[in-house]
């Protein structure tokens, strides 16, 4: 199964939940005055998203010896990708990490931490840049703002059941909604999840193919994973809305569950890159 097949299913099952929440709780009416609200807010939320994100990280554009080196990997890989330049920044932080942020492709930007020039080889920091761009490339913003408003309308859908008379449409009644308010947002949230780590191993796909060895991400994803777990981010750990964004994942610090992890398990990753090597030749201007 092809990831975008997979999101496609994962995606209509967010709405299917969505539009059975709604009829068994507050009727269509009700469903779509959540829905509009909903669209509203991540409308917002996602025409802003890179200068809210960047912002509330501490973002700066990149400059100096090692941000000038960065800008001009990260550009020369969008040119041989054939996409649009996204802006570069650095984040001052010492977990080794990576993120991509933007509307679409033609208003993108990318963000490495210090931490991440700091320790990882030349070849290792482009093959996470190009992770990044594989993100943008692949709309997974778009994907990821779809499906976090189909969420959001639902935990409004649940929050809101018994004002919208969810008690008396549903059949099961009180004990009934009582349950849909607590399962529904449950499922929904598994479901977003689901969705995020599937796009998660298509842009280490992707993002191997446009770096041209798949070895190099596998190096790096080894690194970065071992590192995050040790580091501390203070900031994405006071902003875990942003968690998902991250090529692997910031936070650690309050023991998180897994089944709600935004991230597949690095070894995994590892071993689909690895396997991934041994039926492509390696190519690209770092070898």
């Amino acid at each position: 199964m092809t990831g975008y097949l997979r999101t496609a299913i994962l995606m209509a099952a967010m709405t299917a939940l969505f539009l059975g929440l709604g009829a068994l709780l507050g009727g269509m009416g009700g469903a779509l005055i959540a829905f509009v609200i909903a669209v509203a807010m991540n409308a917002y939320t996602w025409w802003n998203s890179d200068r809210m994100v960047l912002k509330m990280h501490g973002a700066r554009p990149a400059s100096g010896p090692k941000g000038a080196a960065l800008a001009n990997m990260v550009h020369e890989m969008a040119d041989r990708a054939g996409m649009p330049r996204p802006a570069v920044y650095i984040l001052d932080n010492d977990q080794p990490n990576a993120f991509a942020t933007g509307r679409n492709p033609q208003n993108a930007a990318v963000a490495a931490t210090t931490g991440l020039l700091h320790g990882l080889e030349r070849e290792e920091i482009a093959a996470v840049m190009a992770h990044e761009l594989a993100h943008i490339r692949n709309h997974d913003t778009t994907i990821m703002t779809i499906t976090a408003t189909f969420a959001g309308a639902i935990s409004m859908l649940a929050n809101f059941a018994l004002f919208f008379g969810g008690s008396r449409n549903n059949p099961a009644g009180l004990i009934g909604t009582l349950a849909l308010m607590i399962l529904a947002p449950l499922g929904a949230a598994l479901v977003q999840m689901a969705i995020s780590r599937g796009r998660e191993y298509e842009a280490d796909r992707t993002g191997a193919d446009i770096c041209g060895n798949p070895l190099w991400l596998a190096s790096a994803l080894g690194k970065i994973s071992g590192l995050a777990a040790r580091i501390d981010n203070d900031t994405a750990e006071r902003n875990p809305a942003t968690a998902h964004m991250f090529i692997v994942n910031p936070l650690h610090a309050h023991a998180r569950d897994r089944l709600f992890s935004t991230h597949p398990a690095p070894e995994n990753r590892i071993a689909a890159l690895r396997a991934m090597a041994g039926q492509a030749r390696p190519r690209g201007p770092w070898a």
